[in-house]
């Protein structure tokens, strides 16, 4: 079965070394949280708000070991009035026995605050 899954993380400033260090640092989460094989993974799609435009947050994924040949793409999020910025998102499409109640998203620093509903007990929510 395909499953989503999700995650977000927020950057406290666009500038191109933390926006590839947060996003490694909510991917491989992701990875662990959900015991994710790189050949488990159809495709990631990464969105960031329109305030982060100056690095492609995929190129933290495409970094990771074996991860090479996963199709990874990035885009904009709506603009919305009020919504939270400097935000990056995370959907993996991903090969998995889990049940959907049991795929753990992962939300950290203030992207906590867009799911407060998907939080785990176990899970790291800041740095």
């Amino acid at each position: 079965m395909i499953r989503g899954v999700r995650g977000a993380i927020t950057v406290t400033a666009d500038q191109p070394e933390q926006i590839l260090q947060e996003t490694r640092r909510l991917v491989l989460e992701i990875i662990e949280k959900n015991n994710i094989e790189p050949d488990d993974v159809a495709s990631v799609i990464i969105s960031t708000t329109t305030d982060i435009s100056s690095a492609f947050p995929a190129k933290a994924v495409r970094t990771l070991e074996n991860w090479t040949y996963v199709p990874v793409m990035c885009t904009h999020e709506m603009d919305v009035p009020g919504s939270l910025p400097l935000c990056i998102r995370v959907m993996m499409h991903v090969e998995t026995k889990l049940a959907q109640k049991d795929v753990q998203h992962i939300y950290m620093n203030e992207a906590t605050k867009l799911r407060p509903d998907l939080l785990k007990d176990s899970q790291v929510s800041n740095q």
